[in-house]
């Protein structure tokens, strides 16, 4: 049965994905390089900063060592933190999404973006405080598609519970390929939101729905999809 909700952000209950590209797209157009919106969505959503930056200067022959893509990642998340600051981002129902399973399931939060990035959305939607804890970016040495940030995310709400909380008792919801697959190689259950990629590209997660506001938290957790445990 499922006893915890392991949440992503970006892209799953915040509308921010466009804002990352966005600085990066800027960024990168300041190196020389061209970052497309298809490519952003089609390769490289889900990925953390230093792991982009990483990717897309290694696809272009430039230096992709941490001595290059550092100095990249830095200015970015200053660029980042200064477009979220003023914005409410969150998905239309996220908020009261995220309330009605802190009423009934301890909730963490794992995450690709950085921990000041993430806490500032939350504590701006008045969230914060709903949250057992937050596992970001620089929280995990591996970042999705590899499984530690859920991993983590789950070692966090064990430590509070008894008896302790088990992988395939976590409910993850994601948006994006690489978010399935870390939570799936995690041993989790995994709920995909089609907000930032298609239906198609999440059918290997147990449920799929087009938005979080359309989730029936009861509807989801009654399906014999994660009932099968």
């Amino acid at each position: 049965m499922i006893r915890a909700i392991i949440f992503d952000l970006d892209g799953t209950l915040a509308d921010s994905e466009p804002l990352h590209f966005a600085a990066f797209a800027e960024l990168l157009r300041k190196e020389g390089i061209e970052l497309t919106e298809q490519e952003y969505y089609e390769r490289l959503i889900g990925y953390t900063d230093h792991d982009c930056f990483a990717a897309v200067m290694k696809e272009h022959g430039r230096p992709n060592d941490d001595a290059a893509v550092a100095p990249l990642a830095a200015r970015k998340a200053a660029l980042y933190q200064e477009m979220i600051a003023t914005r409410d981002l969150l998905y239309p129902g996220a908020a009261d999404f995220v309330r009605r399973c802190a009423a009934r399931f301890p909730i963490a939060l794992a995450t690709g973006t950085l921990r000041d990035e993430a806490e500032m959305i939350l504590r701006r939607a008045g969230l914060r405080d709903l949250f057992a804890g937050v596992v970001a970016a620089e929280d995990v040495e591996n970042g999705k598609p590899a499984p530690d940030s859920f991993l983590s995310a789950c070692a966090l709400l064990a430590s509070r519970m008894q008896p302790a909380l088990q992988p395939g008792e976590c409910l993850v919801l994601e948006d994006t390929a690489a978010g399935i697959e870390a939570a799936r190689r995690a041993g989790m259950k995994v709920l995909a939101i089609a907000h930032s990629t298609s239906l198609a590209d999440l059918s290997v997660a147990d449920l799929v729905r087009n938005s979080i506001a359309e989730i029936d938290l009861d509807d989801i957790l009654l399906d014999d999809s994660l009932r099968r445990l």
